[in-house]
């Protein structure tokens, strides 16, 4: 008797249950597959679409978090030269914090020496001078300029707003603006407009 439920089990019963289970199975995934494509726009693969809570949320954190991390425009250290009796130079480098940039401050009493050092001509001179890419930035110029600046690499010294008009980036006072140019200049001092603001 015993002899013919084994057989019985092995020949007959353990096959129909073991279709039973693989159909089980099956139809639970082709389910969970369907609505994973019902409840998304996107196309969904094979494998999202088994594992909807896991595989494909794990997928797309990993992928969110991997976006989140990438910067496609890393600016480059901003190096600024200034005196230390001078206010408005730190209000211009927060400024450019503020628009992305990472600030070396420097200190120095002998800030006309930095100017000599750099070529930056006496017509076109300000308060403070700063190093960017290779390039000179004297004077309250604009973040906006310094990017267009780097995106464009011109071959020319660098960039001034000579002298320390009302308005510009650190040199706010109220809704007053002074009009003022951005001015570029080369190695022999010659300049040239690069960027002009109107009062308002």
């Amino acid at each position: 008797m015993q002899k013919q439920l084994i057989d019985w089990w092995q020949k007959w019963l353990r096959p129909t249950v073991v279709r039973v289970a693989v159909g089980i199975v099956v139809t639970i995934c082709l389910t969970i597959e369907v609505l994973g494509i019902w409840g998304s726009n996107a196309p969904m693969s094979h494998a999202e679409g088994i594992f909807p809570t896991s595989v494909a949320v794990n997928t797309q954190m990993a992928s969110t978090s991997k976006y989140t991390q990438y910067k496609p425009t890393a600016l480059p250290d901003v190096t600024v030269y200034r005196s230390p009796d001078c206010r408005c130079c730190g209000g211009w480098i927060h400024h450019l914090k503020a628009q992305g940039f990472e600030v070396k401050d420097f200190l120095t009493p002998e800030i006309e020496g930095v100017k000599q050092k750099y070529n930056v001509p006496d017509h076109l001179t300000s308060c403070h001078t700063a190093i960017v890419d290779g390039y000179v930035i004297e004077g309250h110029v604009p973040a906006t300029d310094i990017k267009r600046l780097l995106q464009e690499k011109p071959n020319f010294l660098g960039l001034s707003v000579p002298q320390m008009p009302m308005g510009t980036p650190g040199m706010e006072i109220g809704n007053h603006k002074d009009p003022f140019t951005v001015l570029s200049f080369d190695r022999k001092g010659r300049p040239a407009v690069f960027n002009d603001y109107p009062a308002s």
